[in-house]
């Protein structure tokens, strides 16, 4: 294994709390500058308690290494179906609001350009995919 591969097993585990950690840190400053400084540390502080749990009890979860880059062929094979999952997921509940925006007599947005940023993304995902395979 090159140097490179074990520095990046090294700071896999940490990854994914520390990205809670930022992720509650824009939530802070964006709440503060909304006007809303408490709601902002409330956020912060519950995305540092969802990064701590990780970090501490994530250790012995088998799932846990598995999100951070320990993986074999079955954890490739269950990533890539949950992003797909994911994927429908959003997917379904922006035309939900997009839908009730409508009925609502507004004008969709943000709904509108959500669902047309996924459309544009699948379209140049598979015309990407189709020149690779």
């Amino acid at each position: 294994m090159t140097t490179r591969g074990m520095a990046d097993k090294a700071v896999a585990p940490r990854a994914i709390p520390l990205f809670f950690l930022g992720v509650g840190v824009v939530c802070l400053v964006a709440a503060t500058v909304g006007g809303r400084p408490v709601l902002g540390l409330v956020m912060l502080g519950a995305m540092a308690v969802c990064g701590l749990a990780l970090a501490l009890l994530g250790r012995r979860s088998e799932t846990y290494r598995g999100v951070t880059g320990e993986t074999d062929e079955r954890f490739a094979l269950m990533g890539r179906s949950a992003w797909a999952t994911t994927g429908v997921v959003l997917t379904v509940a922006n035309l939900g609001g997009l839908t009730g925006e409508l009925v609502a007599g507004r004008s969709g947005s943000p709904f509108s350009w959500l669902m047309g940023l996924a459309a544009v993304s699948y379209v140049s995902c598979v015309g990407v995919l189709r020149q690779r395979m």
